[in-house]
């Protein structure tokens, strides 16, 4: 049983901990019949179940009201998805990253339109920023979008995309050119199905999840896709992973949750010599580490989304604080769990080697962790020279 004690924490309200015991019922009886095999149809069965189940509703923005994100919401959801299954957790998670320009700079029309849709689980987003030369270094990003009359005319590639191939709309980053590096960006609405788009190729990792490089051009689109007024796609981005940066910690927090509970259920079973394993005292450092690990990042992924939610505009620091932290702690606790595990740790299709090849994308994607060093070192030098 895994521990559910931090629902008690100051962080949340009751319907926080209702949310948590409804998905992890929820995720119990249906997600062991997902078919794994083929992901792009494992993806679109997750999306279309979770948007069934009322859970894609904490995704985005009620387009009607427009009422805002509940980042702890968010959180609780991608880590009890993560501790059940990673690609719940992903399908979950894109349809929020996916929509978020939308849910936070889309006019009424746009939110309308789409996040009815990805709110029920009937259309699949994706957010559209990488370059094939601009990772982390967004303001180098070089596909273009070209004014002409009543159209935008977009040209250039974009890859190591989420839900690449399988998404119904995309929102897509592009250089419109009102200022050099980051002030030149814009975020465009792009359904699947606009002419001149195309999937260029479909990328493999270690763990299987639906990636592609998208190619435009000469790409039209109505003056209308535009997202927030020309210029602003830079904010609309970091704005976007301002509130999701959080969840993608919280995911690492529900895999290194499982891998402990995996391997306390593997020392306290395994004999060796006559006594379990866990009678060690070496093993019993181990899992000491690992529960402390599991704390420390919970802290620090909840105290950011509290934070969030609480009302502060940005939370830059805080998000950056638990995206590393919790990735890179969940690395060492779900490597531990395989060296607990021993040889069975490295057989295929063992629940601790799936988390081993699903935790290493977590240190990459949405702000590698060096790129989280300079956001919190920077934050520091910022706030000992404003006190």
């Amino acid at each position: 049983m895994p521990d559910r004690s931090f629902l008690n924490w100051p962080f949340f309200e009751p319907r926080h901990k209702a949310l948590a015991e409804a998905l992890d019922d929820w995720a119990a009886s249906h997600l062991g019949a997902i078919d794994h095999h083929d992901t792009d149809a494992a993806c679109k069965a997750l999306v279309k179940g979770l948007g069934e189940a009322g859970f894609l509703t904490h995704s985005a923005v009620d387009p009607e009201t427009g009422e805002g994100l509940d980042v702890r919401s968010l959180c609780i959801i991608r880590e009890t998805l993560a501790r059940h299954d990673g690609l719940a957790d992903f399908a979950f998670a894109m349809q929020g990253l996916g929509t978020g320009a939308i849910s936070l700079f889309g006019t009424p029309e746009q939110r309308r339109e789409w996040l009815s849709k990805t709110r029920a689980g009937s259309a699949i987003s994706a957010f559209a920023l990488t370059e094939p030369a601009s990772g982390s270094d967004v303001a180098n990003s070089t596909m273009t979008a070209e004014r002409d009359g009543d159209f935008y005319v977009l040209n250039g590639e974009k890859t190591w995309i989420s839900n690449g191939g399988i998404a119904d709309v995309y929102c897509v980053f592009a250089r419109t050119g009102e200022a050099p590096g980051a002030k030149g960006l814009s975020c465009f609405i792009v359904p699947a199905d606009t002419p001149g788009f195309e999937i260029a190729e479909r990328l493999e990792v270690i763990a299987p999840h639906p990636l592609a490089t998208l190619r435009f051009t000469d790409c039209r689109i109505p003056a209308s896709a535009l997202l927030g007024q020309p210029g602003a796609g830079f904010k609309i981005a970091m704005s976007v992973l301002d509130v999701f940066r959080s969840t993608v910690a919280a995911a690492a927090l529900g895999f290194a949750r499982r891998a402990l509970d995996e391997a306390l259920a593997r020392v306290t079973t395994r004999q060796v010599q006559g006594a379990p394993l866990f009678d060690l005292q070496m093993v019993q450092g181990h899992i000491a580490d690992m529960a402390l690990d599991v704390d420390a990042a919970a802290l620090l992924v909840y105290r950011a989304a509290w934070t969030k939610d609480s009302g502060a505009p940005r939370v830059t620091r805080e998000a950056a604080m638990a995206k590393l932290f919790a990735t890179d702690q969940a690395q060492q606790v779900i490597d531990k769990a395989v060296q607990l595990h021993g040889g069975d740790g490295v057989r295929a299709g063992e629940t601790v080697e799936k988390l081993y090849r699903e935790i290493r994308a977590l240190r990459i994607y949405e702000g590698a962790s060096d790129v989280q060093r300079v956001v919190i070192a920077r934050q520091a030098l910022a706030g000992f020279q404003a006190g």
